[in-house]
């Protein structure tokens, strides 16, 4: 058992448990609009978040897309911060600020710089607009090339790229995954964390856990698209669940 995972069994009330939504609590699917937790993962959620401290999940959805998908309405407790932290949906209310202006050209430029790649599609996040290429018939190569030009679209419109798993994201700067877990941590006086993801985007969070002073435990839920070192690996959103589970059948045995 590591340290971290220790601590959190000793002082559950002092444990900040974190996840990612897509890749993490729920399967990767071809369609994002599809994808949904897996059918164990509110249950696992609910009591949990009647054991520990504080429930969080950070992602790079909108906050209420999350809650919905992942009918994560009725957790208690539960904390959701959408758009790398920029939303935050809490006890039914969600705070978001205003759209960043570059989003108006990246929306009206973006056909035209993905036509003639079949397959790859665009989802509009309301503050934040995602290029997909995993239904390409070469991702990693319809990828490759629309690199090169989001950075310069990017670039013009003042946002930043969020690399992910066959994904590039445009989004406002100034935040992501680890800030915002640093910044909850802070407002819950955590005396520990756990935090499960699977993509790039969460290697930040990964970071704030390793260098926050606290207690901690990485989880990367796996696949075979990406390998990352963390405390324990697990086998996608099922073992992320069975995790979860684990975790407040040791608490409620205590």
């Amino acid at each position: 058992m590591t340290e971290g995972l220790e601590a959190i069994l000793a002082d559950p009330a002092g444990a900040v448990i974190g996840c990612d939504f897509d890749g993490t609590l729920a399967p990767i699917v071809p369609d994002p609009e599809a994808a949904r937790i897996h059918p164990d993962g509110p249950k696992a959620l609910t009591r949990l978040g009647e054991l520990v401290g504080s429930l969080v999940i950070i992602t790079g959805r909108p906050a209420a897309t999350a809650v919905e998908y992942g009918s994560l309405a009725e957790v208690p407790g539960l904390v959701v911060l959408g758009h790398y932290g920029l939303e935050r949906w809490e006890g039914g209310e969600l705070s978001t600020p205003p759209p960043h202006p570059g989003l108006v050209t990246v929306r009206s430029e973006l056909p035209t710089l993905i036509a003639g790649i079949a397959g790859v599609r665009v989802e509009d996040k309301g503050r934040a607009v995602a290029v997909h290429t995993r239904q390409a018939a070469s991702p990693q190569g319809a990828l490759n090339e629309l690199t090169g030009p989001i950075a310069e679209l990017a670039a013009e419109t003042g946002l930043a790229v969020e690399p992910g798993k066959f994904v590039l994201e445009l989004r406002p700067p100034g935040t992501d995954k680890g800030m915002a877990l640093k910044d909850f941590l802070a407002e819950r006086s955590a005396r520990s964390v756990l935090f499960a993801g699977d993509d790039l985007g969460d290697l930040a969070a990964f970071e704030t856990v390793r260098t926050c002073g606290l207690p901690g435990v990485t989880v990367f839920s796996g696949s075979a698209e990406l390998s990352v070192e963390a405390d324990i690996v697990v086998d996608g959103p099922a073992g992320v669940v069975e995790l979860l589970d684990s975790i407040s059948d040791a608490i409620a045995s205590r």
